[in-house]
């Protein structure tokens, strides 16, 4: 996350990251004649230090819990409707392009929306329920902006654009951060969404229709076509604020919400998107997929780590799971059961937007004592804002790092390689790379503890899958 990136977003926090249902050799197989939608996805070269990335993940861990805790009945209907799969006729194809020299570890999809369609590059986030983009209006973008000129939507050139009333129950139940005053119940709704950083953004929204690349209608090869995806919800961000917004266009929503881009995809490709995260310092060039359909786990499907997807409304718009067990070096932790229980105010959610992993206090510490126990032996070092690294040039054989294993319901476990959680911090360093965050709260599982694996989120039937894979094209 950047200092000037998308990541202190916590609009986008919930915003980034997404990623992609990954390419190789794992997931190039398909079932029949079914397509599938790929968004090709390419990360953000990791130009922040961990010091400001640690600062921007603390920034929107604050706000994943205040929003989980003051979530109003009303507006956590968005989650109560299930995604049904809908006719399954072709596949889409979004591409991306690097936006490495933002600085912002993020990963972006082009993204056309109107009619004629105006391209922009968006940030693909799990933890949105809001797609947005800049408008007409807005403040023209820094050098950190993806394109260096003042790219903007314009509403009035889109003969598909409609604005949504403000007295309509989607801007009442499901527009975030919506305003209450709604002088005239055809005047457009209006949102106002401020941030930790104290950064903001306003704006108005409709509907408008995404242009999408269709691959794969007849289970094969051929030429891509161009199609709509028809009544999207789209912010037109026209004021904005702060440093959060210079990184890219907007956001490209992939949250549990009735109005996010995935719901809308989803509902027409199977019910189901999945994406897969290549190495966070994979180089510009290294791509991966954001992937809709069927199809979409390419593999995942017949994977043997499934457990349900929490969908709740308690957790709207995140994707919660639930924890069994962690264990480190074999050795099962003694954490109590309450931080992971959503009703006791704990639980964990997977988010894209979250570089590194933050556990509640209680989780962190067991889990923090017991890596540091296996490393003893080797030299420790200061560096902010991680409680132990070490110099691991300092011996001239550093001990094998512990095997860290976190086990789901259903006895999903999940092995992620040594590099997700003792990271490279700086040459010859390594560190911890977990943030404690507050007991009670909620424990996020950031994107660097999920890379290298294939995620697939089926939303029609509450399942999140997942396995090993090396993501890159």
């Amino acid at each position: 996350m950047a200092r000037c990136g998308v990541a202190v977003l916590v609009l986008i926090l919930l915003g980034c990251v997404a990623a992609a249902a990954a390419g190789g050799g794992d997931h190039h197989h398909r079932r029949g004649s079914r397509a599938s939608a790929r968004l090709r996805l390419v990360p953000a070269a990791p130009g922040a230090s961990l010091a400001e990335r640690a600062r921007d993940d603390r920034h929107r861990h604050a706000y994943i819990s205040r929003r989980l805790a003051s979530a109003s009945p009303s507006r956590r209907r968005a989650a109560e409707t299930s995604t049904a799969p809908g006719p399954e006729a072709s596949a889409f194809a979004m591409p991306l392009t690097s936006g490495a020299y933002t600085g912002t570890g993020q990963y972006f999809v082009r993204f056309r929306v109107g009619t004629p369609a105006q391209p922009f590059v968006l940030v693909a986030d799990t933890g949105s329920d809001l797609t947005w983009v800049k408008c007409r209006g807005a403040s023209p973008p820094s050098a950190a902006s993806p394109s260096g000129s003042p790219r903007v939507f314009r509403p009035a050139d889109s003969k598909s654009w409609a604005p949504i009333p403000c007295s309509s129950d989607t801007c009442k139940s499901y527009v975030p951060f919506s305003l209450a005053n709604c002088s005239a119940g055809t005047a457009p709704c209006a949102y106002d969404y401020r941030y930790k950083d104290n950064s903001s953004a306003r704006g108005v929204v409709g509907t408008d229709a995404a242009t999408i690349a269709l691959s794969g209608s007849n289970g094969g090869g051929g030429t891509d076509r161009k199609a709509k995806l028809q009544e999207v919800v789209l912010g037109c961000t026209t004021s904005y604020d702060g440093q959060s917004f210079q990184a890219s266009d907007g956001v490209l929503s992939l949250g549990n919400s009735n109005i996010s881009f995935a719901s809308r995809a989803a509902a027409r490709f199977g019910g189901r998107f999945s994406y897969c995260l290549v190495d966070h310092l994979a180089p510009r060039n290294t791509s991966s997929y954001l992937t809709f359909g069927p199809d979409a786990s390419n593999g995942a499907a017949q994977s043997p780590s499934r457990t349900p997807l929490l969908l709740d409304a308690q957790v709207a718009p995140f994707y919660a799971v639930t924890v069994d067990a962690v264990s480190v070096a074999g050795e099962a932790l003694d954490i109590p059961a309450d931080v992971w229980d959503v009703k006791k105010s704990g639980g964990a959610i997977l988010d894209s937007g979250t570089s590194l992993t933050i556990l509640a206090t209680p989780a962190y510490k067991a889990v923090v004592a017991a890596l540091s126990k296996q490393l003893a032996g080797v030299p420790r070092v200061t560096m902010d804002p991680f409680e132990y690294c070490y110099n691991w040039t300092a011996t001239s054989t550093p001990p094998a790092v512990p095997r860290l294993e976190v086990r789901f319901a259903g006895s999903a476990r999940l092995q992620p390689p040594t590099k997700s959680y003792v990271i490279d911090a700086a040459p010859g360093v390594k560190c911890i790379g977990l943030q404690e965050g507050i007991w009670p709260g909620v424990s996020v599982i950031g994107n660097i503890l999920q890379q290298e694996h294939l995620w697939e989120f089926d939303l029609a039937n509450r399942w999140l899958r997942f396995k090993e894979s090396r993501c890159a094209q």
